[in-house]
């Protein structure tokens, strides 16, 4: 930072931030989500170059359990500290802006104060290191415009190449950033050699999400229908905006910033970022992107509308103005603060979330209106679930547990049973479905078959014997999870060696 108080400032931010995440997960209610044991179980099965998703969340995972346990805290510890950091890169990138303190302390304050940035701290999954990579990309980009110094196109390269290694989403970026060239002055650079090298960075790191996709013949293709036909379909341009205005006063900020960046006299040196964060806009608008995909531009957003604000100079109104826009987004901040760190036990937060009238918040991927935030609700009930399931497997006569195979419908109930089931005695899960189709059916045939969350019509062409064993409910898990039925399956019409291709794609 360009002085000691804004360092100071900025710190108390970040430590804030950190102790709200750190007390979360040591102190909170809810355990691992639906997401995070099917990115444990990615971590067993790690094959760098031969995975279905990016491998970066599943090498993370291995990391991190292998060095620090099993815990919810130690599991989410890299998303609070990468969050924390989206921070420290939002006041960098206002002080590149020209920003002093109160610029600096306010790009961090809209990251601390937002719930799109707080949930993504508080869980295992990509999104947060997206939001990061992003950031850090943008920040380069910042970077060459103060300084002309060719170098900043390899941290580019290598934060978009961490960003391959991550999410597919980074090729958005790379698409918006590009067309921000075209369009800009900046496009003197695309007749040197820096931007290429910068290319080959990206494909250098990224590589193995890549060569993944070309060894596993393109499941991305098959994904994103599943994604755009279950979920994205609906997304129209309506919910698109609005669900970004969910975020809050700092989304005000942020617009302010995104209208400096483009079209206003300050930061006009900067065009090729204001363009690269429209363009990413545009993107996600034609894609039918859901509203926190936008979430990785909002930081430098923040940073450049919060140098707008501290440079206003109006008299008497422009400290009105920058103490408003403070006072707005701490406060609103503290009225979502339950819905950004999950720390509300269940019941009162449904309470909460009655008395705040706001049920986009309970609005699932798929459109049902639930009791609880779809993370929320994903956070629970696992333990029970499995323990459910071991009960029926115990009750099996020892022969019948040595040819034993848990069938599950979904990932979350594959990746509790193999993340639970240890303490339980009782085998891995299999499930025909996403990245766990990958992981293979094993070698029993299924003569003794343990099956949760499948109904009886989509078993009975599968087996011949239906056994209903045991029946779970939870309150506050989502619908497919929260009335399951424990079936014994026997008497298989084929093998599941035979029948698993079938269910590619699926």
């Amino acid at each position: 930072m360009k002085d000691a108080t804004a360092l100071r400032l900025v710190g108390t931010l970040v430590g804030i931030k950190l102790v709200l995440h750190f007390a979360t997960n040591l102190l909170g209610p809810y355990e691992f989500h639906r997401d995070e044991f099917l990115y444990m179980a990615m971590g067993e099965h790690l094959q760098l170059f031969r995975m279905d998703f990016p491998p970066f969340i599943a090498m993370l995972s291995e990391f991190t359990r292998g060095v620090m346990g099993d815990s919810v805290f130690a599991l989410r510890l890299f998303p609070a500290l990468g969050s924390v950091s989206l921070m420290v890169f939002a006041a960098l990138i206002a002080r590149e802006l020209g920003g002093g303190r109160f610029a600096q302390g306010l790009a961090a304050l809209c990251v601390l104060a937002n719930v799109l940035f707080q949930r993504s701290g508080n869980l295992f999954q990509p999104v947060v290191f997206d939001q990061l990579w992003w950031t850090i990309g943008l920040y380069a980009l910042v970077r060459l415009v103060n300084s002309d110094d060719p170098r900043w196109w390899l941290a580019f390269g290598g934060a978009c190449g961490f960003g391959l290694l991550s999410k597919f989403s980074i090729l958005i970026f790379g698409a918006a950033v590009f067309l921000a060239l075209v369009v800009t002055s900046s496009r003197r650079w695309l007749v040197t050699r820096w931007p290429w090298i910068a290319v080959a960075v990206v494909f250098v790191i990224g590589g193995p999400s890549l060569v993944g996709q070309i060894r596993l013949g393109l499941p991305i293709f098959n994904q994103m229908a599943d994604l755009q036909q279950a979920q994205l379909a609906r997304v129209s341009l309506g919910d698109f905006l609005a669900g970004n205005a969910v975020w809050g006063p700092s989304i005000a900020v942020a617009v302010v910033g995104l209208i400096a960046l483009v079209g206003g006299d300050r930061l006009r040196l900067f065009r090729v970022v204001g363009w690269s964060c429209l363009w990413a806009f545009i993107l996600l608008i034609l894609s039918h992107g859901k509203s926190y995909y936008a979430g990785p531009v909002y930081p430098t957003l923040f940073a450049a509308g919060a140098v707008v604000l501290e440079a206003l100079r109006v008299p008497r109104w422009d400290r009105i103005v920058r103490g408003g826009t403070v006072a707005a987004v701490i406060a609103y901040g503290m009225l979502l603060f339950p819905l950004g760190f999950p720390i509300v036990p269940p019941p009162p937060m449904e309470r909460y979330l009655a008395r705040l009238g706001m049920t986009r918040a309970q609005t699932t991927n798929i459109g049902d209106i639930e009791r609880l935030p779809q993370d929320y609700a994903d956070m629970l009930g696992w333990q029970e679930q499995v323990a459910a399931v071991a009960r029926v497997f115990h009750d099996l006569s020892p022969g019948d547990q040595q040819r034993a195979v848990l069938l599950a419908s979904n990932y979350g109930e594959a990746g509790a049973i193999d993340f639970y089931g240890p303490r339980h005695d009782i085998p891995h899960a299999i499930t025909p479905t996403g990245t766990y189709w990958f992981f293979g059916p094993g070698d029993k045939p299924g003569e003794v078959t343990i099956t949760v969350g499948i109904t009886r019509l989509e078993l009975e062409p599968y087996f011949g014997t239906l056994d209903s064993a045991a029946h779970f409910t939870h309150p506050y898990m989502v619908a497919e999870e929260r009335d399951v039925t424990i079936f014994i399956a026997r008497n298989p019409r084929q093998t599941l060696q035979a029948i698993w291709p079938s269910f590619e794609g699926r």
